[in-house]
């Protein structure tokens, strides 16, 4: 996606006035669907130690950083921004990190269930997992370069809960074979456009505000950028690069912000490189047409987009699968034995600054398709609805 410059307000100051007019009513309209249809969050069922890494011990945002603490965006954002410093940034930046390894696992689940991998569906669906896989790797970087230490395996989401950090409150993530419901209230819900015209002082904190704080923060601290333990790699269409200076950071986190969660742009820059930005893409999905301008207005009238056949997979419970047949458990143990490979690879690659790890993290992220496939052609006790995977680390 192009770079967009920002105010420090989160609004475009090239936008005209009818333009963000436009914009708010357009947000406003696509967003109603999901608005309506969020699921209430439950409880994460099985919440890890606390992720503040070693360098946050004994500092100010000792035990900040973690999905433990549902408020932490909330405390973060709630600091003067005078008190925003190195430390500030670390603590964020694991945050960051956590939300976007959250939205990797439903998202694959989606995409593997269906059927037909060349339809139009799973093309925008297998971008944003893309898209997510490349987002996660640049906040590594960015908390290495500023001498963090990424978590990974003890960031591992558990499903279903809130997202982390309590952005969103009140969206529930949930693991799923695709359907139109879960597009609507856990891929838009996800996704939702940050809109600055609208928000006010007593709103939960969002994605947006949160990434639009972070790149401030880095404004403001200038810190040193270290180049080691830092990767490079390609990740689905981008190349992942070393962060080394004050550009590469805007760079990035606008990257970030204009490709998925938090995006405040029109549909006029969300489009500019014929890639839709996570939520129209999946509200295209929702939809089931492309996102089209006509007479200045942005509506879903475009070429068709068919909702995909599916594999059943029913809605993995709190605490997983109770009680599988055998088959499904040994199918459930070979993919989370792999899922904790792949958690453990990528703490290893930005431990170490090791290439070789991250290649093998993503060979073994390929191959957990196999099992997961296979679990959603198993019926549940001779139901239409099939198994899936948990997304378990052992």
């Amino acid at each position: 996606m192009r770079e967009v410059a920002m105010s420090m307000e989160g609004e475009d100051p090239g936008e005209s006035a009818t333009a963000r007019l436009r914009r708010r009513h357009f947000l406003a309209a696509t967003g109603a669907a999901a608005a309506t249809s969020v699921t209430a969050a439950g409880p994460a069922h099985a919440a890890g130690p606390s992720l503040a890494g070693p360098s946050l011990a004994g500092s100010p945002f000792d035990g900040l950083s973690g999905a433990p603490h549902p408020g932490t965006v909330a405390r973060l954002l709630a600091v003067p921004e005078s008190g925003r410093g190195l430390d500030w940034l670390k603590a964020s930046l694991q945050v960051a990190l956590e939300l976007e390894l959250s939205t990797i696992p439903p998202y694959l689940c989606g995409w593997w269930s269906i059927t037909d991998r060349g339809g139009e569906a799973a093309r925008l669906i297998r971008r944003i997992v893309g898209n997510e896989m490349y987002h996660l790797g640049v906040v590594c970087n960015l908390l290495v370069a500023v001498g963090g230490r990424p978590r990974i395996r003890d960031s591992a989401p558990a499903y279903p809960g809130p997202l982390p950090g309590g952005v969103r409150p009140g969206v529930n993530v949930y693991l799923s074979g695709l359907t139109r419901s879960f597009v609507c209230d856990v891929m838009m819900a996800i996704e939702a456009p940050e809109e600055p015209l609208t928000r006010s002082a007593d709103d939960p904190p969002s994605v947006g505000a949160f990434y639009g704080d972070l790149l401030n923060a880095f404004r403001a601290t200038a810190p040193v950028l270290s180049a080691r333990g830092q990767l490079s790699e390609h990740i689905g269409a981008d190349l992942l690069r070393p962060v080394l200076t004050p550009s590469d950071v805007e760079r990035s986190l606008e990257i970030i912000r204009e490709q998925g969660e938090g995006t405040d742009s029109s549909p006029d820059d969300a489009l500019q490189d014929d890639h839709p930005a996570h939520y129209y893409a999946f509200a295209e999905i929702y939809h089931g047409r492309r996102l089209r301008e006509t007479g200045g207005q942005w509506d879903f009238t475009g070429t068709p987009v068919p909702f995909p056949e599916t594999r059943p997979m029913a809605r993995v419970p709190a605490g997983g699968w109770v009680r599988p047949p055998t088959p499904v458990r040994r199918l459930l143990n070979d993919f989370d034995i792999t899922y904790t490979a792949v958690l453990e690879n990528l703490d290893a690659a930005w431990a170490r600054g090791d290439r070789r790890a991250l290649k093998t993290a993503v060979s073994a992220m390929h191959r957990l398709e196999s099992p997961a496939v296979e679990l959603m052609e198993i019926p549940i006790s001779g139901g239409r609805e099939t198994y899936g995977p948990q997304f378990r680390p052992v």
